[in-house]
């Protein structure tokens, strides 16, 4: 028979088990971190993935997919946004060890994104092509955009609830099994794409929607495998619905926390969208390489997102276990690694953007404006350990509010009046959108250390 001391033992040294407000600081941050920037490395490649397939349809179905994609994102960034008051929470009673309370929260989050999906899939699914024609785009552009779109809004169900189970999993601590979720669901989505966009075998030739419809499918798969990783206890909170009933008191605290933070997610997606509005004047190519180059930024922001949400949940465990000076020091050790990884991965813009950039479309123009893009937002990657990283830590203690107000003076107030005069009164021309990112993103990392350093964030009560 095992010795129960040695069993308790192992189960400790292990990632399910491990009391993450205890050990080593930095170790805890990278074995948590790790999964995490896997799983945004396949979670940002959904759009990616048909983004490279439609490429081979044209520049007008890669201008199409691309502002359809920036929309869905940013339906996913206002679902990320309000289920940052479940993950909150949830990080708060994991540390405080009242793994009941984490679990009535997280149920609660599952009735938000039922009803979120109900208002917001419905009204989009309607009026997708009208949202098209709000950019001005042509024609043809719509035509390749609009069905891709509806059909993500009408799958938005699906993608709900793959990150409410991501979202209760890596507030438990358990960054491995959303991990394992993102590799299957996304391979199958790789495998899947092509054949319905050119109706390779047996497949019908769908084009656009055929890339959507993909990611549906995808996505009811990987919310099937995390639903059940949830309800058998493979994962370190069992979800158990004894007892269950819609809570109007923690469903309010959730939408307290959760909004502010997808206000946030909003502004910061309706600024991309705002910049697209400035790159139209440029025509079709400028679109398309503009498209491109926020893909390439995703993939750029996947390490600073991991280290951020990794910092987040150790930081909401850490308040919750009374330990707010190992909060804050998680928050700058996980600032040090991001700026490392940024150098480098700026350093291979420099050497080989070109490349990147024909990954999707080996257009000359195109590539050409895509490179000097990249090039230019170098600058702000050199930052992201600090805005990125600050504002998933703030997000997961729940001090959503400060986050909110921070963006909205980054974008509103310096960003897109920067791109206004940057386009039109200074021989910038379309680059000056990019400059207008740049400053900007030096303008809310300034913001994001005086707040963080003044240390308000450590009495906030959820």
């Amino acid at each position: 028979m095992a010795d129960p001391a040695q069993t308790t033992k192992t189960k400790s040294n292990n990632t399910y088990g491990r009391d993450w407000t205890q050990g080593n600081i930095f170790r805890n941050l990278l074995l948590i971190a790790w999964p995490m920037i896997i799983s945004n490395v396949l979670n940002s490649i959904g759009t990616t993935v048909d983004l490279i397939w439609v490429g081979k349809l044209g520049a007008a179905s890669v201008a199409g997919v691309g502002v359809a994609g920036m929309l869905v994102q940013l339906l996913d960034a206002l679902k990320i946004g309000l289920d940052m008051g479940t993950r909150a929470m949830i990080a708060r009673a994991m540390g405080a060890g009242d793994h009941k309370k984490a679990n009535h929260v997280a149920l609660q989050g599952y009735v938000v994104t039922i009803g979120f999906a109900a208002v917001v899939g419905g009204l989009g699914a309607i009026f997708a092509a009208d949202i098209m024609r709000l950019f001005g785009l042509s024609a043809d552009v719509v035509a390749q955009g609009a069905p891709y779109l509806r059909i993500q809004f009408i799958g938005i169900l699906t993608m709900g609830i793959v990150r409410q189970n991501e979202g209760t999993m890596l507030s438990s601590g358990d960054a491995i099994n959303p991990m394992r979720v993102s590799i299957f669901y996304r391979v199958f989505h790789i495998a899947l794409c092509p054949f319905l966009v050119f109706g390779w075998w047996i497949f019908p030739r769908l084009g656009t929607s055929g890339a959507a419809l993909t990611g549906i499918i995808s996505a009811c798969l990987g919310a099937s495998l995390g639903l059940w990783f949830l309800l058998t206890g493979n994962t370190r909170l069992k979800l158990q619905f004894k007892g269950f009933r819609p809570d109007a008191g923690v469903i309010w605290h959730v939408m307290k926390i959760g909004v502010p933070a997808s206000v946030t997610n909003m502004q910061r997606n309706i600024g991309q969208l705002t910049l697209t509005w400035f790159v139209m004047p440029f025509g079709t190519v400028a679109i398309a390489a503009h498209t491109l180059t926020q893909t390439i930024d995703q993939f750029m922001n996947i390490a600073s997102q991991g280290l951020g949400q990794a910092s987040g949940v150790l930081a909401g465990q850490n308040l919750g276990a009374g330990k707010p000076e190992r909060a804050e020091k998680t928050a700058w050790y996980s600032i040090i690694v991001c700026t490392c990884i940024m150098l480098i991965g700026s350093a291979v813009i420099l050497l080989w953007g070109r490349s990147l950039i024909a990954i999707f479309d080996n257009e000359a123009d195109l590539v050409e404006i895509g490179n000097i893009f990249l090039r230019i937002q170098i600058v702000s990657y050199l930052v992201f350990g600090f805005t990125v990283i600050i504002q998933q830590c703030l997000n997961g203690v729940g001090d959503t509010l400060p986050v909110m107000l921070i963006v909205l003076l980054g974008i509103f107030v310096v960003q897109i009046p920067a791109a206004f005069i940057l386009t039109r009164y200074t021989g910038l021309g379309v680059y000056g959108t990019r400059w207008a990112i740049v400053i900007g993103t030096l303008a809310m990392a300034a913001a994001y250390v005086f707040y963080f350093r003044s240390g308000r964030w450590k009495q906030r009560k959820i």
